[in-house]
């Protein structure tokens, strides 16, 4: 009877660890989603990063534009960017082509401010493909400012 008694108590224990089920892998999975997630959206945002640097850093082309400024104001709910149009005139009389421009420096932008009604040449880089308008409206920078005489 004895046996009988330890045949029974051998029912109750739980079975070893080997026989239980493989709970404790799929757990491991639930835990990883997040870390996973975590990981594709710091890459996005690197990337998105970096796609940024590389439109400001390297510009598609440069130049300079003459004429007068005959609009420059600062814009932006967030970002803050120096926003201008330069009417470019090449026979009097004529319709003026007008030239938009962005600027990010604030000197120059100073420099731009104190030259307004005189004839000016605006030195350009061109930036392709500039992700969002917090760096400005328009794809043209300009980096210098001269005055020019007519």
């Amino acid at each position: 009877m004895a046996r009988q008694g330890d045949a029974d108590a051998d029912k109750n224990q739980p079975p070893p660890a080997a026989a239980q089920p493989a709970q404790p892998a799929a757990a491991r999975r639930r835990r990883r989603w997040p870390l996973l997630l975590g990981c594709l959206v710091l890459l996005a945002a690197g990337g998105a990063a970096l796609y940024a640097w590389a439109t400001l850093a390297y510009s598609y082309s440069s130049g300079e534009r003459a004429g007068y400024v005959q609009k420059f104001s600062q814009k932006g709910w967030v970002c803050k960017t120096w926003e201008g149009e330069l009417a470019m005139v090449n026979l009097p009389g004529a319709m003026p082509e007008i030239f938009r421009f962005t600027v990010r420096d604030d000197a120059v932008a100073a420099r731009i401010n104190q030259a307004m009604g005189q004839r000016v040449a605006l030195h350009y880089e061109q930036h392709r493909g500039v992700p969002t308008s917090c760096f400005g409206d328009t794809e043209y920078f300009v980096t210098a400012v001269k005055p020019v005489s007519p």
